[in-house]
């Protein structure tokens, strides 16, 4: 009897939002370009992003899809990342072809412009999915079978609106609340749904994502061996191991010098060449794996910030009275005939901008602070109601 497989479901989210520029008071009707300023800090944020996470992760995966039959990958490319790259990094499109080519590497289903639209507007949320998997279509000649809400964002009404709408599969966050006793190891069943939902193990998957470099863990330094042990132990009578994790992880989040791409590259293939040990994509491991249970998640969960909730784009007033601000426009710019007024709109939901309004002094409002280009979440309550003015 040969031994029972080990597998790991990798997945990464690819996302990089149009940030609203500094925009005062002064520039209400007089100024409608919300997105681009003098320094262009859009553009070279995406070509630094580029050069230091995006082609060299790239030329890796690729490198690990030709050396190792057993590797696969799963990623969600947001519209606006793809947008994005098409206009200052087309390279970057050709190496996602070159790795769709291969078979082995599957394309999520989401919203276009990375909203929490669902939330808000369910018409508009849907508009926005039909969108990005028309893109995903034209660019990659693929149609997306699996679904991942923004940011893992989920509720059983998501998995179960992805079911009814034929998608197999769903992404969320494997958060104890939710699972109680259970592993997230295994392949679960949204409730009142054929659909199969994949609850990221986020303990091993931020092992990676935001400790690997921090010399105060105890576990410092992580080696691929290491890992590789973990992961293997993880797996012990379970099916399927979901690391998941942001693409920004390799080389920006965690700096080349830290020796993060050489770990990767010497866990894939350490893995591949365990015996019965590989990699699957969503679909592959919804098709492969029966549901062992369903999993109850009534309320909004997600990947952000210890509470695992949507607080992250809306915990605070400034939030709040921003996103209902924004929805509050929803009929009078879709029943506009000015399609640059409906993509900007459309650009305003994406959830960083919400995300830059959160806070806090505590280690979720540094990390907010990080990725924020703005001086302070007042700041950037100023400029994203500003712009909703206009």
């Amino acid at each position: 009897m040969s031994p029972k497989s080990k597998d790991i479901v990798l997945y990464f989210q690819v996302h990089q939002p149009y940030r609203i520029k500094p925009y005062s008071i002064f520039e209400v009707a007089r100024d409608h370009d919300y997105f681009t300023d003098q320094n262009h800090t859009n553009q070279h944020i995406f070509e630094k992003v580029a050069s230091k996470s995006y082609r060299p992760m790239n030329k890796l995966v690729l490198k690990l899809l030709n050396e190792n039959p057993n590797f696969k990958v799963t990623y969600s490319l947001s519209g606006v990342f793809l947008e994005q790259a098409l206009n200052w990094a087309p390279d970057l499109i050709d190496d996602f072809r070159e790795m769709v080519a291969t078979g082995r590497v599957e394309l999520l289903a989401e919203t276009y412009y990375h909203s929490l639209a669902y939330f808000y507007n369910k018409d508009e949320f849907e508009a926005q999915v039909i969108k990005h998997t028309a893109f995903i279509q034209e660019l990659f000649g693929v149609t997306p079978t699996a679904f991942r809400g923004t940011e893992l964002s989920y509720n059983n009404s998501v998995g179960q609106w992805a079911g009814e709408h034929g998608f197999k599969a769903v992404l969320a966050e494997g958060w104890e609340k939710n699972l109680d006793w259970r592993s997230p190891n295994y392949v679960y069943k949204v409730p009142g749904s054929n659909a199969s939902l994949f609850l990221r193990n986020y303990k091993l998957s931020d092992d990676i994502a935001f400790r690997f470099s921090n010399t105060n863990w105890s576990d410092f330094p992580l080696t691929a061996r290491k890992f590789s042990d973990w992961a293997d132990k993880s797996l012990t009578n379970r099916d399927v191991l979901n690391l998941f994790m942001d693409y920004e992880t390799f080389g920006e989040h965690h700096w080349e010098e830290t020796g993060i791409f050489k770990f990767f590259s010497g866990f894939v293939t350490d893995w591949c060449n365990l015996p019965s040990h590989g990699f699957l994509t969503v679909t592959e491991a919804s098709n492969k794996y029966e549901a062992v249970d369903e999993i109850d998640i009534p309320d909004a969960t997600s990947w952000a910030d210890a509470k695992r909730d949507l607080s992250a784009w809306l915990g605070n007033s400034m939030q709040h009275q921003a996103g209902k601000a924004l929805y509050e426009q929803a009929e009078a710019v879709q029943n506009s005939n000015d399609e640059q007024l409906k993509d900007d709109w459309r650009k305003l939901q994406t959830s960083d901008n919400l995300y830059y309004l959160f806070t806090s002094t505590n280690e979720d409002g540094k990390v907010h602070d990080y990725f924020s280009p703005h001086p302070s979440p007042y700041d950037a309550f100023i400029y994203y109601m500003n712009t909703i003015r206009d």
